[in-house]
Protein backbone atom coordinates (compact mmCIF):
# COMPACT_ATOMS: atom_id res chain seq x y z
CA UNK A 1 0.00 0.00 0.00
CA UNK A 2 1.16 3.05 -1.19
CA UNK A 3 1.08 6.05 1.59
CA UNK A 4 0.95 10.15 0.38
CA UNK A 5 3.64 11.98 2.12
CA UNK A 6 2.83 14.85 4.12
CA UNK A 7 3.11 18.20 2.72
CA UNK A 8 5.62 20.73 4.64
CA UNK A 9 2.02 22.15 5.53
CA UNK A 10 0.73 19.05 7.13
CA UNK A 11 4.08 18.98 8.91
CA UNK A 12 3.97 22.42 10.35
CA UNK A 13 0.20 21.95 11.28
CA UNK A 14 0.50 19.00 13.01
CA UNK A 15 3.69 19.88 15.07
CA UNK A 16 1.90 22.92 16.32
CA UNK A 17 -1.13 20.88 17.67
CA UNK A 18 1.45 18.57 18.96
CA UNK A 19 3.50 21.08 20.99
CA UNK A 20 0.99 23.65 21.74
CA UNK A 21 2.46 26.85 19.73
CA UNK A 22 0.36 28.76 17.28
CA UNK A 23 0.90 27.57 14.17
CA UNK A 24 2.06 31.58 12.88
CA UNK A 25 4.30 31.90 15.49
CA UNK A 26 6.16 28.33 14.37
CA UNK A 27 6.17 30.28 10.45
CA UNK A 28 7.78 33.19 11.97
CA UNK A 29 10.36 30.86 13.76
CA UNK A 30 10.75 29.30 10.66
CA UNK A 31 11.64 32.44 9.11
CA UNK A 32 13.60 34.21 11.91
CA UNK A 33 15.85 31.07 11.93
CA UNK A 34 16.67 31.45 8.04
CA UNK A 35 17.08 34.60 8.56
CA UNK A 36 19.69 34.35 12.10
CA UNK A 37 20.18 30.75 12.11
CA UNK A 38 18.12 30.09 15.37
CA UNK A 39 15.05 31.15 16.86
CA UNK A 40 12.83 30.04 20.06
CA UNK A 41 9.17 28.96 19.73
CA UNK A 42 7.67 28.32 23.09
CA UNK A 43 9.41 24.83 24.38
CA UNK A 44 10.74 24.26 20.61
CA UNK A 45 14.30 25.66 18.92
CA UNK A 46 14.14 25.81 15.25
CA UNK A 47 17.67 25.75 13.95
CA UNK A 48 18.64 26.78 10.11
CA UNK A 49 20.76 24.03 8.60
CA UNK A 50 21.63 25.28 5.77
CA UNK A 51 19.62 25.30 1.51
CA UNK A 52 20.17 22.62 -0.99
CA UNK A 53 17.92 23.29 -4.41
CA UNK A 54 16.09 26.10 -3.14
CA UNK A 55 15.02 24.43 0.11
CA UNK A 56 16.00 25.84 3.01
CA UNK A 57 16.61 22.90 6.11
CA UNK A 58 15.62 22.79 9.55
CA UNK A 59 16.11 21.39 12.40
CA UNK A 60 13.55 21.65 15.50
CA UNK A 61 14.36 19.86 18.97
CA UNK A 62 12.74 20.34 22.81
CA UNK A 63 14.73 20.24 25.70
CA UNK A 64 17.97 19.42 23.25
CA UNK A 65 16.41 16.00 21.50
CA UNK A 66 15.75 16.09 18.30
CA UNK A 67 12.03 16.66 17.22
CA UNK A 68 12.12 16.41 13.45
CA UNK A 69 14.44 18.26 10.75
CA UNK A 70 12.26 18.87 7.31
CA UNK A 71 12.97 21.22 4.37
CA UNK A 72 10.78 24.41 3.30
CA UNK A 73 10.71 25.70 -0.51
CA UNK A 74 12.32 28.90 0.18
CA UNK A 75 9.82 30.30 -1.89
CA UNK A 76 6.74 29.72 0.78
CA UNK A 77 8.62 31.69 3.67
CA UNK A 78 8.73 34.61 1.38
CA UNK A 79 5.05 34.45 1.37
CA UNK A 80 2.94 36.92 3.12
CA UNK A 81 -1.15 36.44 4.40
CA UNK A 82 -0.58 32.75 4.77
CA UNK A 83 -4.35 31.29 4.80
CA UNK A 84 -2.85 29.44 8.26
CA UNK A 85 -6.52 28.40 9.20
CA UNK A 86 -6.93 26.21 6.07
CA UNK A 87 -3.50 24.69 6.91
CA UNK A 88 -5.26 23.47 10.15
CA UNK A 89 -8.57 22.29 8.29
CA UNK A 90 -7.72 18.55 7.45
CA UNK A 91 -8.73 15.18 8.73
CA UNK A 92 -5.40 14.34 10.28
CA UNK A 93 -5.33 17.47 12.14
CA UNK A 94 -8.63 17.10 13.08
CA UNK A 95 -7.69 13.46 14.44
CA UNK A 96 -4.81 15.08 16.23
CA UNK A 97 -6.64 17.63 18.00
CA UNK A 98 -9.05 15.27 19.18
CA UNK A 99 -6.63 12.62 20.65
CA UNK A 100 -5.26 15.59 22.54
CA UNK A 101 -8.02 17.88 23.56
CA UNK A 102 -8.08 16.51 27.56
CA UNK A 103 -11.02 17.51 29.31
CA UNK A 104 -10.73 21.17 30.30
CA UNK A 105 -11.16 22.85 33.58
CA UNK A 106 -13.73 24.96 34.57
CA UNK A 107 -12.38 27.68 33.23
CA UNK A 108 -9.93 28.26 30.70
CA UNK A 109 -7.61 31.44 30.69
CA UNK A 110 -6.90 33.55 27.56
CA UNK A 111 -3.20 33.30 27.29
CA UNK A 112 -3.99 28.86 26.80
CA UNK A 113 -6.04 29.36 24.02
CA UNK A 114 -4.86 27.39 20.72
CA UNK A 115 -6.07 26.80 17.33
CA UNK A 116 -8.69 23.85 17.21
CA UNK A 117 -9.48 23.89 21.07
CA UNK A 118 -13.26 22.92 21.41
CA UNK A 119 -15.79 23.33 24.24
CA UNK A 120 -13.61 26.45 25.71
CA UNK A 121 -15.39 27.45 29.05
CA UNK A 122 -13.89 31.14 30.48
CA UNK A 123 -15.17 33.98 32.10
CA UNK A 124 -14.10 37.45 30.74
CA UNK A 125 -14.95 41.09 30.37
CA UNK A 126 -16.05 43.22 27.66
CA UNK A 127 -13.44 45.79 26.79
CA UNK A 128 -15.42 46.99 23.41
CA UNK A 129 -18.29 45.75 21.69
CA UNK A 130 -18.09 47.34 18.39
CA UNK A 131 -21.49 48.57 16.22
CA UNK A 132 -22.32 45.75 14.09
CA UNK A 133 -21.94 45.48 10.39
CA UNK A 134 -23.24 43.91 7.88
CA UNK A 135 -21.57 41.03 5.94
CA UNK A 136 -21.68 39.10 3.02
CA UNK A 137 -21.29 35.39 3.33
CA UNK A 138 -19.31 32.96 0.59
CA UNK A 139 -22.85 31.10 0.65
CA UNK A 140 -24.73 34.49 -1.10
CA UNK A 141 -26.68 35.79 1.98
CA UNK A 142 -25.64 38.45 4.39
CA UNK A 143 -25.75 38.40 8.19
CA UNK A 144 -24.71 41.26 10.97
CA UNK A 145 -21.10 40.33 12.67
CA UNK A 146 -18.99 42.39 15.36
CA UNK A 147 -15.90 41.36 16.65
CA UNK A 148 -15.92 42.19 20.35
CA UNK A 149 -12.82 42.23 22.39
CA UNK A 150 -12.77 40.83 25.45
CA UNK A 151 -10.24 40.44 28.41
CA UNK A 152 -8.96 38.36 31.66
CA UNK A 153 -6.15 38.77 33.53
CA UNK A 154 -4.04 36.69 30.70
CA UNK A 155 -4.76 37.99 28.02
CA UNK A 156 -6.95 39.36 25.28
CA UNK A 157 -8.89 37.87 22.52
CA UNK A 158 -11.54 38.87 19.92
CA UNK A 159 -15.07 36.92 20.18
CA UNK A 160 -17.13 36.98 16.94
CA UNK A 161 -21.18 37.12 17.21
CA UNK A 162 -23.49 36.65 14.37
CA UNK A 163 -26.92 37.29 13.59
CA UNK A 164 -28.95 37.28 17.01
CA UNK A 165 -25.76 36.90 18.77
CA UNK A 166 -24.65 40.82 17.86
CA UNK A 167 -26.09 42.14 21.25
CA UNK A 168 -26.30 40.07 23.25
CA UNK A 169 -22.79 41.76 25.18
CA UNK A 170 -22.03 45.51 25.87
CA UNK A 171 -18.64 47.13 27.06
CA UNK A 172 -17.94 46.74 30.69
CA UNK A 173 -19.78 43.53 31.04
CA UNK A 174 -18.55 40.49 33.10
CA UNK A 175 -19.58 37.53 30.85
CA UNK A 176 -19.57 33.82 30.90
CA UNK A 177 -18.63 31.35 27.71
CA UNK A 178 -19.43 27.41 27.41
CA UNK A 179 -18.70 25.15 24.60
CA UNK A 180 -16.69 27.91 22.58
CA UNK A 181 -14.03 27.21 19.90
CA UNK A 182 -11.05 28.79 18.98
CA UNK A 183 -9.72 29.68 15.25
CA UNK A 184 -7.28 31.78 13.37
CA UNK A 185 -7.96 34.23 11.00
CA UNK A 186 -5.31 36.19 9.51
CA UNK A 187 -2.75 34.43 12.53
CA UNK A 188 -5.02 36.11 15.05
CA UNK A 189 -6.65 33.87 17.58
CA UNK A 190 -10.71 33.89 17.76
CA UNK A 191 -13.50 32.59 19.83
CA UNK A 192 -16.68 31.29 18.23
CA UNK A 193 -19.90 30.40 19.85
CA UNK A 194 -20.66 28.08 16.57
CA UNK A 195 -24.19 26.17 17.33
CA UNK A 196 -23.68 24.68 20.92
CA UNK A 197 -22.03 27.32 22.27
CA UNK A 198 -24.06 29.70 24.97
CA UNK A 199 -23.27 32.99 26.24
CA UNK A 200 -24.47 34.67 29.61
CA UNK A 201 -23.78 38.10 30.86
CA UNK A 202 -22.99 37.63 34.66
CA UNK A 203 -22.52 41.37 35.81
CA UNK A 204 -23.58 43.92 33.25
CA UNK A 205 -21.63 47.27 32.76
CA UNK A 206 -25.22 49.19 34.10
CA UNK A 207 -25.23 47.05 37.07
CA UNK A 208 -21.68 47.72 37.66
CA UNK A 209 -22.96 51.36 37.56
CA UNK A 210 -25.43 51.23 40.12
CA UNK A 211 -23.39 49.44 42.66
CA UNK A 212 -23.42 51.59 45.68
CA UNK A 213 -21.04 54.15 46.51
CA UNK A 214 -19.42 53.36 50.46
CA UNK A 215 -18.24 56.50 51.97
CA UNK A 216 -14.82 55.98 53.78
CA UNK A 217 -14.51 58.97 55.10
CA UNK A 218 -16.73 58.49 58.04
CA UNK A 219 -13.74 56.08 58.74
CA UNK A 220 -11.13 58.53 58.65
CA UNK A 221 -8.56 59.53 61.46
CA UNK A 222 -7.68 62.89 61.35
CA UNK A 223 -4.28 63.97 63.17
Amino acid sequence: MNFKKPTITEHLAFLSVKHGVYLVELFQALVSARETGKSICESLTVEYRGTVDDQAIFLIKKDNNVVVQFRVAEELLLKKDIPFESWMDTDKIRRQMEKQNAPLSLSTLIQDLRHGMKKVNLEAEVLAAPKPSLVHTQYGNSIMLTNALIADETGKIKLCLWDTQVNSVAAGDTIQIKNAKVSTFKGERQLHLGKSGTISVLQSCASKAKQPFEDFSKNMVYA
